[in-house]
């Protein structure tokens, strides 16, 4: 376990003045130990979480929807038996809660069934997705089902993030938490409680954004410490493209993999895109984002 390098980075996040709604989705599956991870590490920084995911790995599978059918075959690493119903949850935590169709389905049942039941009535105030098992960089972001999950919160009307790293594999949530696993999830947090710590709205309308985090090792971004955000596009800027915000200088922004991909350096890419398209916002939606990122 590397608890303790969640733990001071929980320490580090912006103090929450009451409990923020949010679901929880992405495409490796319910019982894939990142978003289990992610899961305990936004409880424990004080907020209110409902955990909404495919009963099986469903990567790649982009914005792809299709009705919940019962299971013929078990949950993934066994996590419920075959002929459960369409959706269900575990028998400890009703929190945690598996559909048995595409991240896209998983993330509106969230939205639409499971928000009223455990906020009150109330919708989400925000919706993350993942953290991924890999990168979703650039061009990747159109087939992604974690990003297919977060613009379809974001076309719901919902604040939404989706986060990945590049390091990892398929794991059941029995396992000992790897160290990349609380690295990122000590990041995603901090993303995520820093984004909702000002007054509503927290993203315009229409508007995700893309967080991506490089390989972690024992040696290299072994902590959250070590890591710096960078605002940077989903894609690069064709020929006369209109100009991003201003930052560091300059009206062109990096692109998030070649954030990532910076060596020597632990930087994680921030984009911020239309959830419409999958593309890069404009200079205005960047600069909202900047403003209230801009603290970390």
């Amino acid at each position: 376990m590397h608890s303790s390098f969640l733990a001071l980075a929980l320490a580090l996040l912006p103090f929450l003045a009451q409990s923020t709604n949010i679901v929880l989705s992405n495409d490796d599956g319910w019982a894939e130990i990142n978003i289990r991870v992610f899961y305990d590490a936004l409880t424990k920084a004080g907020n209110s979480v409902v955990l909404s995911a495919p009963a099986e790995n469903k990567s790649g599978t982009g914005s792809s929807d299709a009705p919940a059918t019962p299971l013929i075959q078990p949950c993934e690493f066994n996590s419920c038996p075959a002929g459960s119903p369409s959706q269900g949850s575990n028998a400890s935590d009703p929190r945690l809660n598996y559909v048995n169709s595409y991240p896209v389905t998983s993330m509106r049942y969230g939205i639409k069934t499971l928000a009223p039941r455990f906020f009150a009535g109330a919708p989400p105030d925000i919706a993350v997705a993942g953290f991924n098992v890999g990168a979703n960089l650039g061009t990747t972001t159109l087939i992604s089902g974690t990003v297919g999950a977060a613009t379809e919160a974001a076309k719901e009307g919902i604040p939404a993030l989706a986060f990945s790293g590049s390091t990892g594999s398929q794991t059941a949530w029995t396992a000992s938490v790897p160290l990349y696993a609380s690295v990122y999830a000590a990041l995603s947090a901090n993303v995520t409680n820093t984004l909702v710590a000002g007054a509503k709205p927290y993203l315009p309308a229409n508007i995700w954004l893309n967080v991506n985090y490089p390989a972690v090792t024992a040696s290299t971004c072994a902590s959250p410490r070590n890591f710096s955000y960078v605002l940077s596009r989903i894609n690069a800027a064709g020929p006369g493209a209109t100009a991003d915000v201003r930052t560091c200088g300059s009206t062109r922004l990096p692109t998030e993999s070649n954030v990532v991909g910076t060596k020597g350096g632990c930087y994680a890419s921030v984009s911020v895109g239309r959830a419409d398209t999958k593309t890069d916002a404009g200079a205005s939606e960047q600069g909202v984002v900047l403003q209230r990122l801009g603290g970390i």
